[in-house]
């Protein structure tokens, strides 16, 4: 494709990119993939804290969306809508594990227990460790995050990680801005008791998160299954 024709295509709303899908134009569903995969990948790995799980709630976030996008009226932004339809399979996911994960959780208390302690004895706060210990940090704020019940983490992954507004996050997850602040809040104060006094205080800024690798499910992988041929998707 040629750069001008390139960036006709870039330029294109999302009720053309809609249409385009409904068509079956395969070009409409890379460039909604490209503009979308990042974030849905993050929102449904934060919830789900598994790369192939994530991948799975993303994809099958964009099969439904595919499936059903002649009901797109453009009343939020395509990418809002798609977020709804990824986050609501991952938390869907979470659900359906959280009986099986139970007893894990269990055991990984007493893991985030010592860690406090050795925190509040200051053992890990002294170079040359520091590296290892900022690690170590994220990795238990990440687990602390992933203890949440899944309505809480929904809305403080959307809230305090992808910085989606009140407004934003209510319009995704379906539910009132009320609900969305009082979630947000009592998000914050389980992770405030879940970290204690050294690590809790980090609520008042910004935490050490993770960023998971490879945030982009494979386009291959996802024309086929939605319906474009071997030689659409090659296109």
């Amino acid at each position: 494709m040629s750069a001008p024709a390139r960036l006709r295509d870039d330029s294109r709303s999302d009720l053309e990119l809609a249409a385009g899908i409904a068509r079956r134009d395969p070009g409409a569903v890379r460039l909604v993939m490209r503009r979308n995969n990042q974030r849905l990948f993050r929102a449904a790995w934060r919830i789900l804290r598994n790369r192939e799980d994530a991948e799975d709630a993303v994809q099958s976030g964009y099969l439904k969306a595919f499936a059903a996008i002649k009901s797109f009226a453009g009343r939020s932004s395509l990418s809002t809508w798609l977020t709804r339809i990824v986050i609501n399979n991952a938390l869907a996911h979470a659900r359906a594990a959280r009986r099986r994960r139970s007893l894990l959780e269990e055991s990984e208390v007493p893991i985030l227990d010592d860690y406090r302690e050795m925190l509040m004895r200051g053992s890990i706060a002294v170079s040359p460790e520091c590296a290892v210990a900022g690690d170590q940090i994220r990795r238990i704020v990440n687990d602390a995050i992933h203890r949440l019940p899944a309505p809480f983490r929904a809305v403080f992954v959307l809230r305090q990680i992808e910085d989606l507004d009140v407004a934003e996050v209510a319009e995704t997850l379906g539910i009132p801005a009320a609900t969305v602040k009082t979630r947000h809040l009592r998000a914050r104060r389980r992770l405030q008791r879940l970290l204690g006094p050294g690590l809790g205080a980090a609520l008042s800024g910004k935490f050490p998160f993770d960023r998971p690798s490879g945030e982009r499910p494979a386009i291959p992988a996802i024309l086929p299954r939605a319906g474009f041929g071997a030689q659409e998707a090659a296109a």
